[in-house]
């Protein structure tokens, strides 16, 4: 494809800067084409662009001020939907830009804690969140996330005790094949869930604070989906350390390898941009890869939560602590 000729690292990338609102860390990220970029997180703050970055229309959601937004899913310049973490747990969709909003889920139970979101197309999708009664809470929708239904108790996966996912870029679960999915836990076990099979992962992992937190996988378009994947995690609160903090598999998740060269720290979200050249950030610096993640170079020291690239182009775009926004350059 064209897209996958342009992508070159050969030029010296560099990350140009976007934005900065100090009051905000910002987690959720959705780039939906080159121009339209949405953003969410702490504070109850949404952010959009629709002229790639340049300007930013910022909205503090009415009812929400104090709640962080992980996640977002944006369709267009128009409508999207946020993910709010903590009990209750919320989903709320807009369809004029971020200026209304409305609850389009509510679940009160206790101990609830929304993980991440993901999107096959602009009607299916799924959610994600931490184990409640030993079962990794799963939601479906299938109206472009107008309303959700939640798994019943019996299809939900199992998890282990002290398994949890980690809400630290809304990309510890992926789209696999055509309405299957595939996720990655993290604290004292680590895992990473495929259909039905549960397939122990040799990131690092037996704290609270370790383990996978983001997954990618590349499409290869064939109807079988994707068989490489990813895998970035490593201890956030040792953000600096290297070990055992990425994977890959080139089997469908069958085996996972460990790099020669690993990213420069912990990371909380890693992308493809072609099917050999990755990115990946963390609190600790951004590293991108030209071998299909074998080595890592770091690019920056800078860090970043999630760095998401466009579903409709080439654009990359990255989001973290202090209201950061930047866009790589190539």
């Amino acid at each position: 494809m064209l897209l996958v000729g342009f992508w070159s690292f050969a030029q010296n990338p560099r990350l140009e800067q976007l934005a900065s609102e100090n009051k905000t860390s910002l987690r959720g990220l959705s780039v939906v084409n080159n121009n339209v970029v949405w953003v969410s997180g702490s504070n109850g703050t949404v952010g959009t662009s629709v002229n790639g970055g340049k300007d930013w229309k910022w909205f503090q959601v009415k009812g929400f001020e104090k709640t962080d937004f992980r996640d977002i899913e944006a369709f267009d310049g128009l409508t999207a939907i946020i993910m709010a973490v903590d009990s209750p747990a919320y989903i709320l969709r807009t369809t004029d830009g971020g200026y209304n909003w409305k609850v389009v889920y509510e679940n009160l139970q206790s101990g609830m804690f929304l993980d991440a979101m993901e999107f096959w197309n602009s009607d299916a999708g799924i959610v994600i969140g931490d184990p409640i009664n030993g079962k990794i809470f799963v939601a479906r929708t299938f109206d472009g996330g107008q309303s959700w239904k939640e798994l019943p108790e019996q299809y939900k996966p199992n998890a282990e005790k002290g398994e949890a996912c980690f809400a630290a870029s809304g990309t510890n679960i992926r789209a696999l094949d055509r309405g299957e999915a595939v996720f990655v836990s993290g604290g004292l076990q680590s895992n990473v869930f495929i259909r039905d099979q549960k397939i122990r992962l040799p990131i690092v992992q037996g704290k609270e604070t370790t383990g996978a937190n983001s997954i990618a996988v590349w499409d290869n378009k064939k109807r079988n989906g994707g068989n490489k994947m990813i895998v970035v995690g490593g201890d956030f609160s040792a953000d600096s350390v290297s070990a055992n903090n990425c994977f890959y598999s080139k089997d469908r998740g069958k085996t996972w390898q460990a790099p020669k060269e690993p990213p420069h720290g912990y990371r909380s979200c890693v992308e493809y941009l072609t099917a050999n050249k990755l990115i990946s950030c963390g609190t600790s610096g951004v590293d991108l890869s030209t071998d299909g993640g074998e080595t890592w170079q770091l690019l920056t020291k800078t860090g970043y939560h999630v760095v998401r690239k466009a579903k409709d182009g080439d654009a990359v775009y990255l989001a973290g602590g202090g209201g950061r926004i930047a866009k790589l350059l190539k």
